[in-house]
């Protein structure tokens, strides 16, 4: 039996976005003041956003600008040195991955994290295995999450790889199944971690394709992405982190405009 949750306050604050954050709608999901300290090194300086339901939110900066870190503190895998992250205004900082993924948050990594000997149906599988045996749901019956798995395949295009080892198909597809496996967990934030690497241009038109849609579905997504004409495309809101701390946030627009983005990032080879 799984240790009961870390009690949280039952009076969260209201969910007010720090000043200067923009982001379109109420936010589900925020960040307020996050410092990351490596020893003498911040790899995340005082950095605030925030991601509404239904919207898609991008993450973008060079290499080593603190975005996976940032990514890391979000889902619990990394204690932040200050600052806190609220979900739906209460206080998370404090909880585990594992106690985060209950209340409704899901990742992707930048590098692949798939059970390569199983087939992509398994994989996807597996995450409704996880959360039926850590939800109190063992009595339901087998065919409920065998149809989970199928309506998953389905809407993220695996269906015709379905019976395929993950180890034998094509690396853009298996980023797909990463997404897929998170969303078996119904979950009500999803983080991207450079899910288009990989990708072949047809791939990534497909992939954008089911973004918006599970946006649409009422879906908080944040997206890390180094290929710009993506996010600029898909995101309403987009975030720039620079050595670890944010230089700019606003609307693709806006972010393309940026004198600041333009030195930092956009302007560098890599991103063209």
């Amino acid at each position: 039996m799984s240790p009961p949750e870390t009690p949280v306050p039952s009076n969260p604050e209201p969910s007010t976005p720090e000043p200067g954050t923009p982001v379109l709608g109420m936010p589900i999901l925020e960040t307020r003041g996050i410092v990351v300290k490596f020893g003498g090194n911040t790899a995340v300086n005082d950095v605030s956003l925030g991601m509404a339901e239904g919207q898609i939110t991008g993450l973008i900066g060079p290499n080593g600008a603190g975005k996976t870190t940032l990514f890391n503190t979000m889902t619990g895998l990394q204690k932040p040195d200050s600052g806190r992250v609220l979900l739906d205004g209460t206080d998370i900082t404090k909880l585990s991955p594992s106690k985060r993924a209950r209340r409704g948050m899901a990742r992707t990594f930048q590098r692949l994290e798939l059970f390569l000997s199983l087939s992509v149906r398994d994989n996807v599988r597996v995450a409704g295995d996880i959360l039926k045996s850590s939800s109190g749901l063992k009595g339901r019956a087998r065919f409920d999450l065998d149809e989970a798995t199928d309506k998953v395949l389905e809407r993220t295009g695996l269906t015709d790889i379905a019976d395929r080892d993950v180890s034998d198909i094509p690396i853009g597809r298996a980023r797909v199944v990463e997404v897929a496996r998170a969303l078996m967990t119904s979950p009500r934030v999803l983080l991207l971690d450079e899910p288009a690497s990989g990708q072949t241009d047809r791939e990534t038109e497909a992939f954008a394709e089911m973004l918006t849609g599970l946006a649409a579905e009422g879906l908080a997504i944040c997206l890390v992405e180094h290929d710009l004409p993506l996010v600029m495309g898909l995101c309403e809101t987009i975030h720039v982190l620079d050595y670890g701390a944010r230089i700019a946030s606003g609307t693709p627009r806006e972010i393309k405009d940026s004198p600041e983005v333009i030195a930092a990032y956009i302007g560098t080879e890599e991103a063209a």
